[in-house]
């Protein structure tokens, strides 16, 4: 599962751009915005999520359940899951492999294009054009579909598909389709906004996980 949490690291989940609005569909803008409005007036936000993924090559699919804290005026965040966990203050990003005892280090992207935990309820912001698709129904509550389609079309995926909450204004679902035909689905199961957690939350300390070996890449 290594590959999933490098995935929301760099390709997802998860950058305001009023130029790029401006490819885009009317009513996809309008629901984006009131989404990104209401998560942007948070403080820390803290979700349960459920991720799998699809790969129809081997006809394999694997899942795992995962939590994720963050902080995204700081681009802070912490996401942890059965065999790993990732990790970042905003200036250096951990990834503790639990299995292999090992952490590595290596600097944050602090590119405005980085995609990364911290910005999976705001991924359509910037670099994507994006189209309303519809309404469906699901244990009583109504979502909203918008397909996002990369503007670079070389990135390794050419659609993130976002389920939003059409009452509550915030992401539920997010789809992910890379070139390969794998799928890699993130399902919010929980969402509590302005949850209190200690500023340690967002760093590693070695010192907690004896016997951990660092690798530092930075």
């Amino acid at each position: 599962m290594r590959r999933t949490l490098l995935l929301m690291s760099t390709a997802v989940a998860m950058m305001a751009s009023v130029a790029v609005y401006g490819q885009n569909d009317a009513k996809a803008k309008a629901i984006l915005d009131q989404v990104s409005k209401k998560y942007r007036s948070y403080d820390v936000v803290k979700s349960d999520f459920t991720f799998t993924m699809d790969n129809p090559q081997s006809k394999t699919r694997e899942s795992q359940q995962g939590t994720l804290y963050v902080r995204a005026k700081t681009n802070k965040y912490r996401i942890e899951m059965t065999s790993q966990h990732l990790i970042s203050d905003g200036k250096s990003q951990w990834t503790y492999l639990k299995d292999d005892k090992e952490v590595q280090i290596v600097e944050a992207d602090q590119s405005a294009d980085a995609l990364n935990p911290a910005k999976m309820f705001t991924i359509y912001e910037r670099g994507f054009k994006y189209t309303y698709t519809g309404e469906s129904k699901s244990a009583g509550k109504v979502y909203q579909t918008i397909d996002l389609a990369p503007i670079d079309t070389k990135k390794a995926y050419f659609k993130i598909r976002l389920s939003i909450d059409k009452v509550a204004k915030r992401i539920a679902n997010v789809l992910i389709f890379d070139k390969n035909g794998n799928k890699y689905n993130y399902n919010i199961k929980t969402f509590v906004p302005n949850v209190k957690v200690p500023e340690s939350t967002f760093t590693f300390d070695a010192k907690k996980y004896p016997g951990v070996e660092v690798v530092d890449l930075r």
